[in-house]
């Protein structure tokens, strides 16, 4: 066989596959847009041991509320990123993937977020990740994660969905937003105080010569100098009481100033503890003796704006006030040696307080 007959039916072999393949994708399409979608299946992809935040029961409810066509719609109409996103917007989930497959079933695959607490704190009531993720509790959900109470106030606001650390970044942003515009109302301001500056100035080159070529006299000199040095007077304290209302108002913009910049810093120390109650509870969890005994975390606001924490344990009556969350490791191996050492000797229920907050002590109330 010639090269030139070998190419040849070499290219006219391709030809007709590309033309089968072809042919059996229009194929497929018009069979698939003559078919209506005959199921939903709504598969939750990490459904654990720990709860589930949502069902498939729930997502049918949320399809049916939004009025989304579904089953007896054409495979083709249905609006697959609109159900993405219906879903999607739930805090609690994670992704949702939508798709219908050759059967007409409709299938919708979803990814739970995975909480590491649930802080129920200051009229809060939310599911934070580890990451630092936070979404409202939703109604009847029961996971099986720490629970932190108290007084605690969190760096976020009630009802907020999303990233913690954005959420702060936001408000620090718009914080600074405010400082940049205070300080631009302070321009007039610079420009009336050197205006006033610049008359003082002047002010104080303004000076009289006797009139020899008018032949005046000495006493008509003295009662020139004499109006002058009164009109200078009341001059001066008008510019004085202008600069002094000038650096006023500069003073009470520098000091709101000083009070947002303030917010800054609360703000972000407040991130700061949060992160750290983050890694708390982690290292609680790490943990499996801790994981059993901590029943409670009681986490409250200082007057200072700083985090403390109490601890409910399972054994015992007693309340662990544990204090800030420094150096946590160390606390935890002073309560771990006072159990051993102390309380499987006294008893489980001598004390009603144990107190970690001090240096190398542990101090215990009944």
């Amino acid at each position: 066989m010639s090269r030139t007959l070998r190419y040849t039916l070499l290219t006219l072999l391709w030809v007709l596959v590309g033309g089968y393949l072809l042919f059996a994708a229009l194929s497929a399409r018009r069979a698939r847009s003559g078919r209506l979608v005959e199921r939903l299946e709504i598969e939750v992809a990490d459904s654990s041991s720990r709860g589930c935040l949502v069902s498939s029961a729930r997502v049918r409810e949320w399809i049916g509320r939004s009025g989304t066509a579904t089953i007896g719609t054409a495979v083709d109409a249905v609006d697959l990123p609109a159900l993405e996103g219906l879903i999607a917007r739930n805090g609690f989930v994670s992704s949702a993937v939508a798709y219908v497959d050759y059967a007409g079933t409709l299938r919708i695959t979803i990814t739970q977020r995975q909480p590491l607490l649930r802080l129920r704190t200051d009229g809060v009531d939310s599911y934070v990740t580890a990451e630092g993720y936070v979404f409202p509790a939703p109604k009847g959900s029961s996971l099986y994660v720490p629970v932190v109470t108290g007084s605690y106030a969190p760096p976020f606001p009630k009802g907020h969905a999303g990233s913690v650390r954005e959420c702060v970044d936001a408000e620090i942003g718009r914080i600074a937003e405010r400082i940049a515009a205070l300080e631009k109302e302070k321009y007039p301001l610079y420009q009336r105080e050197i205006e006033n500056d610049r008359r003082i100035a002047q002010l104080r080159r303004r000076r009289i010569k006797r009139q020899w070529w008018r032949f005046e006299s000495a006493g008509d000199f003295e009662r020139r100098v004499a109006e002058l040095r009164r009109e200078k007077a009341i001059l001066r304290r008008s510019y004085r009481y202008e600069a002094r209302l000038i650096g006023q108002e500069i003073d009470a913009l520098a000091r709101r100033q000083e009070q947002e910049r303030l917010r800054q810093k609360k703000l972000e120390k407040s991130y700061e503890d949060f992160a750290k109650l983050l890694t708390f509870v982690e290292s609680v969890e790490s943990d499996a003796f801790w994981r059993s005994e901590v029943v409670q975390i009681v986490a409250r606001t200082t007057p200072a704006g700083a985090l403390e924490i109490d601890l409910v344990p399972r054994s015992g009556r007693h309340t662990v006030r544990f204090g800030r969350l420094e150096d946590a490791e160390r606390k935890f191996d002073k309560l771990m040696r006072f159990y051993r050492g102390g309380l499987s000797r006294i008893g489980w229920e001598e004390f009603r307080t144990i107190d970690l907050r001090y240096n190398d002590q542990v101090v215990c109330r009944k």
